[in-house]
């Protein structure tokens, strides 16, 4: 079977972490995104997979080449325009990158799934298929049933009682929804859906394409289905799916390193004494960092890979990324380190350079000391953080 992943998006809602990796390449415990769903593909059988591409694209096709890792066919489209000889991304929408790859080879001739590339499920998706085709349909959104409260967040689909999708809204009111069905991106096609989709104009599949679907009347179903899904559009969401993982509200997704204790989780080639830490689970320390003795973390928690953690630091309700290091008397709390920014679960933005006690380990080729931490190349003598100036811990629960 045939699919495709949609990866070209500029990524604006996750600023500034789309400054240095698309989307699609987000790490959920270390993993990208993007990884988990084609995993699912090999998972059903869709084993020839096109991923459409544009900004940062060549972070996606270098990691993922081929596919035959992950023992499937990939492909890529890159979507861009020739400006002065050279190319500058552009993207032609969800649909419109669709048409390009058809125009191109003619890819898409049997039944084919299409997914976003910025979210983790576990749908069934060959059930999701043969509902599919049970109905007769050109087109099939798969949708999943949230609370009342919840559709504020999301495009809600409405049918009529035959699953046919007669309209949509678009981040309802809890009163105005005539739904409790979200779109969740994924979407069942038959090749004759490129007879409503014009060739080479920017066209998007939620916002062009359905709306013209349900106009014509054409054969467009939703099937509700459950599954779990985590959805990281949104800066705040990569906090949330990994704060909801590894609290365990997520069953199926694999929480890396080896469980030493309840709750906390070390990978291999670390440097910590558990007993000469102050550790509160949940919490994960990847493979390669050290954590000094008398450090505090206070979970949820994940300190990344070849991070170093110095002995007075204190973290709590924090997701730390690869390759940072913590000095003494540092003190973060209800944050997420990525590359070079500090991220404040209340949208707040600074970046490390502003930090005295936070360094990044960026060159890893810099000789090593014994523990096996790469030495830091460049040490910032910004104003430090000081602890009256940060919350409390109890406001990190």
């Amino acid at each position: 079977m045939k699919g495709m992943i949609l990866a070209a998006g500029k990524g604006t809602r996750i600023k500034p972490i789309s400054y240095a990796i698309p989307k699609p390449m987000v790490p959920i415990l270390g993993k990208p995104v993007m990884e988990s769903m084609i995993q699912l593909f090999a998972k059903h059988g869709i084993d020839k997979i096109v991923v459409n591409t544009s900004h940062l694209a060549e972070i996606i096709e270098n990691y993922f080449g081929d596919g035959h890792h992950f023992n499937v066919q990939l492909s890529y489209s890159y979507e861009a325009k020739e400006v002065d000889g050279e190319y500058v991304s552009q993207a032609l929408g969800s649909a419109g990158g669709m048409r390009k790859i058809q125009d191109f080879s003619g890819f898409f001739d049997e039944t084919f799934v299409v997914v976003c590339g910025d979210a983790w499920i576990d749908l069934d998706l060959k059930e999701a298929v043969e509902h599919h085709k049970q109905h007769g349909g050109i087109a099939t959104i798969i949708t999943k049933e949230v609370e009342s409260s919840e559709v504020s967040k999301y495009g809600v689909v409405v049918t009529d009682k035959y699953d046919q999708v007669t309209s949509f809204q678009e981040k309802p009111t809890e009163s105005e929804a005539l739904s409790n069905k979200i779109n969740t991106g994924i979407y069942i096609f038959e090749p004759a859906i490129f007879d409503f989709i014009p060739k080479e104009i920017e066209f998007d599949i939620g916002s062009d394409l359905f709306p013209l679907l349900v106009e014509r009347q054409a054969d467009f179903y939703a099937i509700n289905m459950d599954f779990q899904w985590l959805d990281v559009g949104k800066v705040k969401d990569v906090w949330e799916v990994t704060s909801d993982i590894i609290n365990g509200k997520v069953k199926g997704y694999p929480i890396p390193g080896t469980q030493v204790s309840p709750g906390i989780w070390v990978g291999i080639n670390t440097r910590v004494d558990t007993s000469k830490c102050k550790i509160t689970p949940p919490v994960i320390i990847s493979s390669g960092s050290e954590v000094q003795d008398g450090a505090t973390l206070i979970g949820p928690a994940v300190i990344g890979a070849n991070c170093k953690i110095e002995a007075k630091s204190v973290v709590s309700n924090t997701l730390i990324c690869d390759y940072i290091h913590l000095a003494d008397d540092a003190y973060i709390v209800n944050k997420t380190m990525f590359g070079d920014y500090l991220l404040g679960h209340d949208g707040y933005t600074q970046l490390l350079t502003d930090c005295q006690y936070v360094h990044i380990l960026k060159n890893r080729n810099v000789s090593r000391p014994l523990s096996g931490i790469a030495c830091i190349d460049k040490l910032y003598k910004s104003p430090p953080i000081h602890r009256d100036t940060l919350p409390p811990l109890e406001q990190a629960k």
